[in-house]
């Protein structure tokens, strides 16, 4: 049986990630950060170059899986993030750099992201699609509302956006729980 990567549904967990990527590497911490206020694939976050978040206030970009456009606001502690990020960086450059000068992978992603998670104690299945499953994840427990992440997702119905997320199982354990005859 396939292992589905989960969303990290613990905040403080999110912010963990983050303090061990910050002390270990600034890129890596910079594309968690990227990726669990997108919820942009990873394809996309490392096709990204300088120039696409250089003095902007919004993201744009065509999906690389769907091909659709794409456009969302960089919030402020992306924007902060960014800009240390970016300073003194040439703006026809990738965004994300490997050891040898070429852009990043996903398999480099991935591994950052696995050691990540073992530092903190972190035991679900977990890759690079977590960090958009966590953003999705949060987004939808601050708001409640699908249909927003379903645009945000380019997803093709709410049913495929709440399964993607695991909220119809969390909802459905919470019915049983609190189910009594």
């Amino acid at each position: 049986m396939k292992h589905l990567v989960e969303p990290i549904k613990n905040k403080s967990q999110i912010l963990q990630i983050e303090n061990f990527l910050k002390c270990r590497n600034k890129r890596d911490r910079m594309i968690w950060v990227l990726g669990v206020n997108s919820g942009l694939r990873i394809s996309d976050i490392i096709s990204l170059n300088v120039s696409d978040v250089l003095n902007r206030t919004h993201i744009e970009i065509f999906e690389k899986k769907t091909g659709k456009h794409k456009k969302f606001l960089i919030n402020k502690k992306l924007k902060l993030a960014l800009n240390s990020y970016i300073k003194e960086r040439n703006p026809n450059e990738p965004l994300f750099l490997g050891k040898r000068g070429k852009r990043i992978n996903r398999c480099q992603v991935y591994r950052f992201i696995n050691l990540a998670c073992k530092n903190v104690g972190i035991g679900v299945n977990v890759g690079t699609h977590t960090m958009r499953k966590s953003f999705g994840y949060h987004h939808y427990q601050q708001f409640k509302d699908a249909v927003i992440l379903q645009k945000i997702f380019n997803h093709s119905n709410q049913k495929i956006t709440l399964r993607y997320l695991g909220i119809e199982q969390d909802e459905i354990d919470v019915s049983y729980k609190n189910f009594e005859l």
